[in-house]
């Protein structure tokens, strides 16, 4: 018997690029999803959080996420999926529904469970909220061990005292060494009573150390002032861990942990991902993952394009750089704007910076595209890095003038002209 899992991760729903929502997109991802599930005869979906881009979805985009859900179910009959929540994700509104998702064969944890036990009175795991078995051709193929986004209160022993004698380091390092520990254990005393010997897949939603991290696209997720966990932290007894969180498709540990990676670029930082999703197979008590692309429904790139081009762009380099996009990219003029191709501009400062963006911007609007981002910076002067900064050690050591002229260029990347020094006096006389 084969199981095939599609393992995916991140979609944040609700996400927006300066102004621009990608419901659409988000539309199209879910249709491309559910075209794979078939193709691939997929048995089981794993959502390892950050469903939502934040903690208050709409209506709108909670909608979006269970018509995605409910496609997918109507194209494979027999589908299951399981929903883990992340940092992004408001724990308790995700389980709201579970009772009625259950039938449905589709599962979802929010939360970390804890029940407590009457003869002692100590809070333990409620295994049976977080371990799913999947059935097929009537029978258990594998085990599910559903691990939401871990805070600090979901650490019991989590102590920062000084332990220099331990040999972790790290108290949030321990914590969750135990904490994966515990919960793993309950569920092998569970399979072995139901199942035994069947694979066990977990989720989890967190930052392995070694993984590369996305600039500007990924919180970086504390726990009690950690940021990293080594992948030593899942126990050998786990098959393969489906990760959330960090947005470029990787593995680590040894083959055994892996991110999918987001739908699609949620930054500019992750323009050069191939984006999509795992497909993990399981036969034999064997597992092996392979990762597919998805398309992306709307182009998202940068621009001065890469190569020989300069680093920047002129003002008046910009619309040839729009007109070739429209040549190159898949979008016409009937092309809704939610699929339009989102532009990352890098410009040159040849005047305020206030100026070069408004005006690039204008620019990029008459030619029906969407602005996802702009950069306005100064080009370093031939001998500029070579120049000493001088330090300043009190303010009697300093010139107003000066420091709002170096203000100035930090922030417009070019000198301030005659006519802006001359306002900087005038509103410093009124002050005085």
């Amino acid at each position: 018997m084969v199981m095939r899992i599609l393992h995916t991760a991140d979609l944040h729903l609700g996400h927006s690029l300066n102004g621009w929502d990608r419901e659409a997109e988000h539309c199209t991802w879910f249709d491309n999803l559910a075209e794979i599930v078939v193709q691939e005869e997929i048995d089981l979906v794993l959502v390892a959080g950050d469903i939502y881009d934040n903690t208050n979805p709409s209506g709108e985009i909670q909608q979006l996420f269970y018509h995605g859900l409910t496609e997918m179910k109507r194209r494979r009959p027999g589908l299951k999926i399981v929903i883990s929540g992340g940092n992004h994700d408001p724990a308790r509104r995700l389980e709201a529904p579970r009772t009625l998702m259950a039938p449905l064969d589709m599962h979802v944890v929010g939360a970390v469970h804890r029940i407590r036990v009457s003869e002692t009175g100590e809070l333990v795991i409620d295994i049976d909220k977080h371990l799913v078995p999947i059935m097929k051709d009537g029978q258990v193929a594998c085990h599910v061990l559903s691990i939401p986004f871990l805070r600090a209160s979901d650490l019991p022993g989590l102590n920062f005292g000084d332990d220099e004698n331990h040999e972790i380091k790290s108290p949030v390092v321990r914590a969750a060494t135990r904490f994966f520990e515990e919960i793993t254990q309950a569920a092998l005393v569970r399979i072995g009573k139901t199942a035994p010997g069947t694979p066990l897949i977990a989720t989890s939603h967190l930052h392995c150390a070694g993984g590369a991290e996305s600039e500007g696209a990924e919180r970086r997720i504390m726990i009690g002032g950690s940021h990293a966990l080594p992948p030593e932290v899942f126990p050998g007894a786990i098959s393969y861990v489906a990760l959330g969180h960090l947005h470029q498709p990787q593995t680590l540990g040894g083959g055994r942990v892996r991110y999918c990676g987001s739908c699609f670029p949620l930054s500019s930082s992750e323009i050069s991902y191939n984006h999509g999703v795992t497909i993990v197979e399981i036969q034999d008590e064997k597992v092996k993952h392979r990762h597919i692309s998805i398309p992306r429904p709307a182009p998202v790139l940068r621009l001065p394009r890469g190569g020989s081009a300069p680093a920047a762009l002129e003002l008046e380099e910009l619309e040839p750089e729009l007109i070739w996009l429209k040549e190159e990219m898949p979008w016409d003029e009937d092309t809704p704007m939610g699929l339009r191709p989102l532009v990352y501009l890098e410009m040159k400062a040849t005047d305020a910076a206030s100026v070069i963006m408004t005006n690039a911007a204008g620019i990029v609007k008459a030619h029906g595209l969407r602005l996802a981002g702009i950069r306005v910076r100064r080009e370093a002067l031939p001998g500029e890095k070579a120049v000493a900064t001088t330090v300043v050690k009190s303010l009697r050591d300093t010139i107003p003038e000066t420091l709002f002229a170096e203000s100035y260029i930090r922030k417009n990347g070019i000198a301030p002209e005659e006519r802006h020094l001359a306002a900087f006096r005038e509103a410093s006389q009124l002050t005085e």
